[in-house]
């Protein structure tokens, strides 16, 4: 489990199709120290939750390899990831650590495209749109995550939300990089989820 909160800024350095082209093998480089990743851990890449399968330190930043497999590649951005792509990070929850933003899977639901971009006074805001499937877990003033950062939904309209983006969110996570036409790993509020099952169930 994650809180969408980015605790750093990996960048791809080895980028391996395997499996004919149904798994990709990628090193993170990242500045996380390496004797506290252990083979097996879950680390948050742009909302994509990926298991550590080995990790070593090159120079004076550590690195880690995971496997992104068929459904990661078809779900979510990761099947245009590449040589030099920067992704948000998060180490998963320990027991204590504080829920900073709110509770996250790590699974990935799908695809958002930025609609547009407007540059404000200290911050920024994005429009984005979405499938009608995943739109109806988005709620005014609910949770949303966005490759991997945890957000608040500022407005709602059909299939199209709109989110407002802080100064300090913008510097320590890639979205000061987002444009028009960007496409981001969403993963909707766990909680609208299980509400709207309770729903149907109960219809």
């Amino acid at each position: 489990m994650f809180t969408g909160i980015v605790t750093d800024i990996g960048e791809i350095v080895s980028f391996k199709p395997v499996a004919q082209g149904q798994l990709h093998r990628l090193r993170i480089a990242c500045s996380y120290d390496q004797t506290t990743i252990a083979d097996g851990a879950s680390i948050a890449s742009n909302g994509v939750c990926l298991t550590v399968v080995a990790s070593g330190v090159a120079g004076d930043k550590t690195w880690y390899d995971v496997d992104a497999a068929a459904e990661t590649l078809a779900l979510t951005t990761a099947k245009r990831w590449k040589l030099g792509t920067r992704l948000n990070l998060e180490r998963a929850l320990k027991i204590g650590d504080e829920l900073g933003g709110h509770i996250v899977a790590g699974h990935a639901d799908g695809i958002a495209t930025i609609v547009s971009r407007e540059d404000l006074p200290d911050m920024a805001r994005f429009e984005l749109s979405t499938t009608r499937e995943l739109a109806r877990f988005i709620a005014t003033k609910g949770s949303i995550t966005l490759d991997g950062v945890s957000l608040t939904v500022n407005t709602v309209k059909d299939v199209t939300f709109s989110v407002l983006i802080i100064p300090h969110t913008l510097d320590v996570t890639t979205i000061g990089g987002w444009k028009a036409g960007t496409e981001v790993n969403i993963e909707v509020d766990l909680m609208a989820r299980y509400a709207a099952r309770l729903t149907e169930m109960t219809v």
